[in-house]
């Protein structure tokens, strides 16, 4: 038990300093480090709690391809300009303050209103095979849908690269 408090703690801290970093970092690729270390930290987080399937989701989804995107657009931007017209001036920090409140709020909202959906039934008939009947439900009802879900990260994929070799781009040809 002890160890287990240990090692929660010791991870939530890491989660928050790379949080802190991932908005505090001046460069946007070293930003985008942050982030994926966020996110396999909290892929972690999820398997120390005993949800393995939201781990390996969370590491493939979101630390593997969503990442890789974001940084193929942070491509496309001349990043030195783009620093110096977002971080200076007293309007562009309050604007952010403010962002960043509004954001906190409606976060500790949506987990206030949510602890009750959270609670388990009352006669305990929690399903243990959860993983198995949404994939199941992912491979016949919504098959077509994942299906065009593929399809459509293609096309973004694709897409990113051909204006990525647009004239005007960080990498266009000049």
């Amino acid at each position: 038990m002890l160890a287990e408090a240990i090692a929660f703690y010791t991870l939530a801290f890491f989660l928050v300093f790379f949080a802190y970093r991932v908005i505090t970092v001046p460069n946007p690729l070293h930003s985008a480090l942050y982030l994926v270390l966020m996110m396999i930290g909290l892929a972690a987080a999820f398997f120390n709690l005993g949800a393995q399937f939201i781990a390996g989701v969370q590491l493939i989804v979101y630390a593997g391809a969503v990442m890789v995107l974001f940084v193929m657009v942070l491509m496309l931007f001349d990043l030195r300009s783009e620093l110096r017209a977002f971080s200076r001036g007293l309007v562009s920090g309050a604007l952010k303050v403010m962002s960043a409140a509004l954001l906190a709020g409606i976060a500790l909202g949506a987990a206030n209103s949510s602890v009750a959906i959270l609670q388990p039934p009352a006669d305990g008939a929690v399903s243990a095979d959860v993983t198995k009947q949404l994939g199941v439900l992912l491979y016949t009802k919504y098959l077509f849908a994942f299906e065009i879900l593929g399809v459509l990260l293609l096309v973004v994929a694709v897409g990113v690269v051909a204006v990525s070799r647009m004239k005007g781009g960080t990498h266009g040809h000049h």
